[in-house]
Parts: structure tokens; C-alpha cells; sequence
């Protein structure tokens, strides 16, 4: 563990919090029924021959503040199996922190740090990461304090930042090759503003021989559509336009739908486009087609809403030679799969690479 994990913590046992072990949470957990899940003792199976994988870390928030060594177990797992899964890469969704103090952003850095010289990582800014109390009043954050540019401009992944805002990591690309195919990752914030969708479509016009991945916090909604604040407004909970950040910018945010219409849609190198920040259930996903016809995966994955902010979920996606993602939900809290049909599952396609020739 970190010296700054070490502090931290001890900070929040000092201010009256109880810090459960590892052990301690996968046996409470055992205690609490998951009605819409299938749990399956142990990792997912191996990967295929050839493939590799990306793992997802949704949500974290509640790790930050309440919960910091499962947040530290997620990352070492990550870590462990880097080899064993050929983890090509990390995509945090955003919410990072709950309320956006410094002492949760120092938990979540000190969790992500056991990543640094492992496995590349790619974040995004979630609403708790906004705002005094994580309000999501305004576009203040810590976010480029805590995950400095510094940290990441001189690494062979990255990419480059939106022009208009120098030294500021809130949207950001980076980019891998792995397996013979070449990956961009987009990364936005949220809701974003109508300029950086501006520079994200010149970020993926430019990049025509990679397949993009678009993650931000908020993008589709729980019943597996997207965003879409013109047409239905406050009947889907927590859209960005609702927020206060958006009234007080003058409504410079956009949402799903509007990210489809302006931005995946509009190129044909987007493959995949993954989101936390919705509760109910937390689980989503919608494939749509390009003009040309090429299918978009989009997905939502939010865990937070599970006993102990989350129990430790991950989110597994396996690259298989033929384009097939393989998805697995798995909790190295609990060693447990869900093999429900919202967290194991296969989406078709075929790599950009191999459908341009």
C-alpha cells in the first residue's frame, strides 16, 4: 500500500470511520441477496488465444469515501492479471470521488497509482467530481490536480487534451495498438460542452486508421437508450441538462442522443462507447448503426447501488481474433462472476482495421 493510501486512510479511521477489511466485506456481502444476478464462484475463464482485454471501473465514489480498500483491491487485481488477461488498458466512467474532498480524491489517487508503470488508464470526470460537496454546480473540479497532465503527456499512450483548455485532463485522448489493432480512447467530460464535441469530432476524424472508444459519465440511461434531453426531459432521472452546472453555463452541455447525433454517428471508425452515473439497476446496453451501417456498442455500467458502495465490481472485455467482445462482470472482493444476462454476454462486430481493406 502507498504512504498516501496509508495516511488517507488512517485520516478516515481517525474521523470516525470504520474501514472494513477485504475479508470482512466479501463476508457481509454473502449476507445480502442478489435477486438479478447469477453468481459464479472464481474469475471468468480464460481468455482465448489472441485475445486481449480492457477492464472497466465504474463508480467509484462510494470506494473513496467509504470504502478505500476495495478500491485498492480492484486496481491491484488489475495488476495481477495483467499477464494471465493480456489487460491492454483501464477505463475509469467517472465519479471518482463522492464529494469531491481532497481526501477521497487522495484515496482514489493512491488506488490508481498501483496502475502507474502497469497497465495504461484513461479517466473521465463523473458530476461528483464537480462543485463544492460534488454538486455539479459549475465546471470546477480537482480532477487535474489529483491526475495531472504531467502524469500522462509523456507516456507512448497519450494522446493530446481539448485545445481551448491547456494543462487540464478533463477530456482527453490517448491511444494502444495491441493484437494487431489500433485503439483510440476518447475521453469527455461530463456533459460535455459544445466546443469539446467540436474538438472530439476533429480528434476522430484525424485518427480514420483507429477505433475509437468514447467514455463519459453520462450517456445512456437504464433502459437501455440513450440520453435524450429534447424529447423526453425529466422523465429519465440525472441527465446533465438538469443539472444546475448546466443552467448556470447556459445550458452548454450535452447528452447522449446529442453525442450520437454530433459525434459517434458521424464517423465510421467509433466502436464502443461505455458510461457509469445511473442507479436503478445500473446496467445497459443499446447497439446502434452508423449511415454506412457499422454497429456501435454502447453500454452503461454503474455498480455503486450494490451492498458497500459497489462490492468491488469490474467489468471484463475480452477482444477475441473474430471482433467479438466477450463481457464479464467480476468482483475480486468477492471472487465471484455474475453470469446474469445484464452482466455476461457477447456483442458482435469486427475490427475497423479488417472492414476498411
Amino acid at each position: 500500500m502507498s504512504e498516501i493510501s496509508r495516511r488517507t486512510i488512517l485520516q478516515l479511521a481517525a474521523s470516525g470511520m470504520i474501514l472494513p477489511s477485504i475479508q470482512q466485506l466479501a463476508v457481509a456481502v454473502e449476507n445480502d441477496p442478489y435477486q438479478d444476478a447469477k453468481l459464479v464462484d472464481g474469475p471468468p475463464a480464460a481468455i482465448q488465444p489472441g485475445s486481449f482485454t480492457i477492464a472497466v471501473l465504474p463508480d467509484t465514489q462510494n470506494y473513496s469515501q467509504k470504502f478505500p480498500e476495495t478500491f485498492l483491491a480492484q486496481t491491484r487485481w488489475i495488476v495481477e492479471q495483467k499477464a494471465s488477461r493480456n489487460i491492454a488498458a483501464v477505463l475509469h466512467l467517472g465519479d471518482i470521488t463522492n464529494t469531491s474532498s481532497k481526501i477521497e480524491w487522495e484515496l482514489a489517487r493512491a488506488a490508481m497509482q498501483q496502475l502507474d508503470g502497469q497497465v495504461p488508464y484513461f479517466m473521465v470526470p463523473g458530476n461528483h467530481d464537480y462543485s463544492a460537496g460534488g454538486s455539479a454546480t459549475d465546471r470546477k473540479t480537482l480532477f487535474s490536480e489529483y491526475f495531472p497532465l504531467a502524469s500522462f503527456q509523456d507516456l507512448p499512450t497519450f494522446g493530446g487534451i481539448y485545445d481551448k483548455e491547456p494543462g487540464r485532463m478533463e477530456n482527453s485522448y490517448h491511444h494502444f495498438e495491441t493484437a494487431g489493432r489500433k485503439f483510440l480512447v476518447l475521453c469527455l467530460e461530463f456533459g460535455p460542452r459544445k466546443d469539446v464535441v467540436r474538438w472530439a469530432n476533429e480528434v476522430a476524424k484525424a485518427h480514420p486508421a483507429h477505433e475509437v472508444i468514447l467514455i463519459t459519465h453520462a450517456y445512456m440511461y437504464y433502459d437501455d437508450t440513450r440520453y435524450d434531453w429534447k424529447n423526453l426531459g425529466t422523465k429519465q432521472n440525472w441527465n446533465p441538462h438538469a443539472y444546475a452546472v448546466a443552467k448556470n453555463t447556459g445550458d452548454d452541455v450535452t447528452d447522449g442522443a446529442e453525442l450520437w447525433e454530433q459525434l459517434v454517428s458521424q464517423h465510421e471508425n467509433f466502436i464502443l462507447t461505455l458510461n457509469g452515473h445511473v442507479l436503478n439497476d445500473g446496467l445497459g446496453r443499446l447497439t446502434s448503426q452508423t449511415p454506412d451501417g457499422r454497429d456501435v456498442h454502447q453500454m452503461l455500467v454503474n455498480y455503486q447501488v450494490r451492498p458497500h458502495g459497489g462490492d468491488g465490481w469490474l467489468r471484463l472485455l475480452e477482444f477475441q481474433t473474430d471482433g467479438t467482445i466477450a463481457v464479464t462482470d467480476y468482483s475480486p472482493v468477492l471472487n465471484k462472476s455474475n453470469h446474469s444476462t445484464q452482466s455476461h454476454f457477447e456483442l458482435k462486430g469486427s475490427p475497423v482495421s479488417k472492414k476498411s481493406k
